[in-house]
C-alpha cells in the first residue's frame, strides 16, 4: 500500500537569500517555487526574482510568519525560501510497496540531531550505493541548508525515505521482513563478520543517547566496528562510512 506523499516527502526546502540564489543557479536542480515575504525589497531580492524568471520558476508572496513557519528556522530564513525537487526522495511506505523492487540495504537515522553528521551520512551512503536512507521528519536534523552544505549538495540527490518517526520506520521495516542491526560500540559481533542476509536495515542512534526505545524493540542484532589503540568509538558519521563501504565491498566481492 502506497502513502499519499506530502510536499515534505518530495521537496527539500532551502531558505536564506544566498542558498536560494545558489539553487536557482544550479541547472541540475529543479526548483518548484520561490516564496518571498511580503514587503521584502532590495537588490538581492530583485536578483532572486530575475533568476527565477530566467528558469520559469514561479515566485509567490506570503506573510513573514508564513515563510518562517515553512522554513522551520525563523532566525535564518531572511524572508526567502525555495522548494527544490528531490528526485529520489519518497515515503518509506512507497519504497516498500513492491517487494520485488524494495531497497535491499537501508540506513535508519534514529535521533541524529547534528546537521553535519546527517549531511555527511547522506553523502557517504549515496557514494557507497546504499539503497535507502530513512530520515524521519521528527527527531532528526531537518534537511536544511546546514545539512545540504555538509553533504556537499548530495542531499538533493540522495535516496531519502521519509516517515514520521524512527519508531514508525522500524516497525514498518520489521513487519516487512527486514532484520534490523544496530551499530553499537560494545556489541560482540563485528560488522566484518556478521551475516546480514540479502536485505537488512542498519540503525544509527543519537550521538550521545544511542537508540530510542521504540527502535530498540525491533533490533535483531547489535554489531560493532573493532577498535584499536584504546579508542572507544567513532563519530557516528565516521562509523556510518566504515559500515557503508563494508557493505559495498561485500556487494562487489
Amino acid at each position: 500500500m502506497t502513502s499519499e506523499a506530502s510536499p515534505k516527502d518530495r521537496f527539500v526546502t532551502v531558505y536564506g537569500r544566498k542558498p536560494v540564489l545558489e539553487a536557482l543557479a544550479d541547472y541540475n536542480l529543479r526548483v518548484d517555487k520561490v516564496l518571498l515575504a511580503e514587503g521584502l525589497r532590495g537588490p538581492v531580492i530583485e536578483e532572486i526574482k530575475d533568476a527565477a524568471a530566467d528558469r520559469a520558476v514561479r515566485v509567490e508572496r506570503a506573510s513573514a510568519n508564513r515563510v518562517k513557519l515553512l522554513a522551520g528556522n525563523g532566525r535564518h530564513d531572511q524572508g526567502v525560501l525555495a522548494d527544490v525537487v528531490a528526485r529520489r526522495m519518497r515515503p518509506l511506505a512507497d519504497a516498500l510497496a513492491d517487494p520485488a523492487n524494495a531497497p535491499r540495504t537501508v540506513l535508519l537515522l534514529d535521533g541524529l540531531t547534528t546537521p553535519a553528521n546527517v549531511g555527511m551520512i547522506l553523502r557517504t551512503a549515496t557514494a557507497a550505493g546504499i539503497d535507502g536512507i530513512v530520515v524521519p521528519h521528527r527527531g532528526v536534523a531537518s534537511l536544511d541548508p546546514l545539512v545540504i552544505k555538509a553533504s556537499a549538495g548530495v542531499a538533493f540527490h540522495a535516496p531519502v525515505l521519509r516517515t514520521r518517526t524512527a519508531g514508525e520506520a522500524a516497525e514498518m521495516l520489521g513487519e516487512a521482513g527486514y532484520p534490523l542491526f544496530a551499530l553499537e560500540a560494545n556489541a560482540a559481533d563485528s560488522i566484518f563478520d556478521a551475516d546480514f542476509g540479502s536485505r537488512a536495515v542498519f540503525v544509527l542512534g543519537n550521538e550521545t543517547a544511542g537508540l530510542s526505545e521504540d527502535v530498540r524493540a525491533w533490533i535483531a542484532q547489535p554489531v560493532s566496528i573493532p577498535m584499536a589503540g584504546d579508542v572507544e568509538s567513532l563519530n557516528v558519521a565516521s562509523a556510518a562510512a566504515v559500515l557503508c563501504f563494508e557493505l559495498l565491498r561485500r556487494k562487489l566481492a
